[in-house]
Formats: C-alpha cells, structure tokens, sequence
C-alpha cells in the first residue's frame, strides 16, 4: 500500500499541469498557423488540440481563441456539437486534394513516398467526409 502524498504537492502538481497545458496549447497553436501554409501539416486538428489544452488550463487564453472571429464559431460549435457545416467540409476536401497531389509531385521520385502521402489523403477525406454535419444550415 502506497503512503498518501502530502498536500503541498497537490497544488504545485496542478500548476505543473496547467503550464504544461498552456505550452502545449501555445505550441499546437502554432504548428497550426505554420499548416495554414504547409501543405502536409493539418490545420484543424491543431487548433482544436489548442481549443482543449487553453480549456482546461487557462479560460482566459480559451476565451481570447473563441473569440477570433474566423475561428472561434467553428471551434465553439465542435466543444459543443461536435459537428462541422457541410461547407467547411467539402472547403477541407477541395483544399487537400490539390495540396496532396503538388506534395505527391514533389516525391514522386520516391519509390513508396507518393503512395503513402496518397493514402494519408484518402483517410483523411474519408474521416472528414464521416464527421456529423450542422444540423442549422451554418
């Protein structure tokens, strides 16, 4: 039987977490903005990762990301629906199509690369193609 730990290390194990969970947040945030203009790197994934991180670490730095106008509704709309409009997944479908086909091209001279990048881009669609649409029309 392990001994009970001492209080004092409850709330400094907390804020351990919650900075680790700020950087996190921080960092996936900008992995997403430098996939805005990589090909190969998801956007959406990483600001929803970000999304998560801030909620339960910081409500502040949660809000401020809510509250981007180009982000926040979508990002609001998956905490609370989980659920995209039929419009940002058919934009996501048609983005990745021809970015995977210039990465593609770019390695085609790699003898297994291309077919991997090709199958990455078909899971991907069909995972985005499965996700719940927004029942409101938005």
């Amino acid at each position: 039987m392990s001994a009970p730990r001492p209080a004092a290390l409850e709330p400094r194990r907390a804020r351990i977490v919650r900075w680790v969970l700020i950087v996190a947040g921080a960092l996936s945030l900008v992995l997403a903005v430098v996939g805005m203009v990589l090909p190969l790197l998801p956007t959406v994934p990483f600001l929803l990762l970000t999304a998560a991180c801030w909620s339960r670490a910081s409500p502040r730095w949660h809000r401020w990301l809510l509250s981007r106008p180009r982000l926040g509704p979508a990002i609001a709309r998956w905490e609370r629906e989980r659920t995209v409009p039929r419009r940002a997944k058919l934009t996501a479908v048609v983005l990745i199509v021809p970015s995977m086909t210039a990465s593609i091209w770019l390695v085609r001279d790699h003898a297994w690369l291309p077919w991997v990048l090709a199958g990455v881009a078909v899971l991907v669609i069909l995972f985005i193609l499965r996700l719940p649409e927004t029942h409101d029309g938005a």
